[in-house]
């Protein structure tokens, strides 16, 4: 059987209450089994150095983060670890589409 797929969008930043939400969601569908997508996008690319959200990229948390956003926003990409994907709008689209269920944080 095939594991369930939950892709989340944060895009608010890193004083948001959304990114708790985030993470606490994040680590109840891995305890639950589920695959986890997370994509940070427009100011929720300020998370990138948060460490409750990079702790979650190492319990199995598939993490992609808009790489314009980067760029837009003055957050610097050359440290990001390997466990980060920088990428575009297009998988994003690719996570909506493949995802059993998918939730935005605005």
């Amino acid at each position: 059987m095939e594991k369930k797929k939950l892709g989340l969008l944060l895009s608010t930043p890193p004083s948001h209450p959304s990114v708790t939400t985030t993470v606490r969601l994040c680590e109840e569908a891995l305890r639950s089994n589920v695959d986890v997508y997370l994509y940070l996008i427009d100011v929720g690319v300020l998370n990138l150095n948060n460490r409750r959200l990079l702790e979650l990229s190492s319990s199995g948390v598939k993490f992609f983060v808009c790489a314009y956003g980067c760029q837009q926003h003055g957050v610097p990409t050359d440290n990001v670890g390997k466990e980060i994907t920088l990428c575009g709008l297009v998988v994003l689209s690719n996570i909506i589409n493949g995802c059993d269920r998918f939730v935005a944080f605005n």
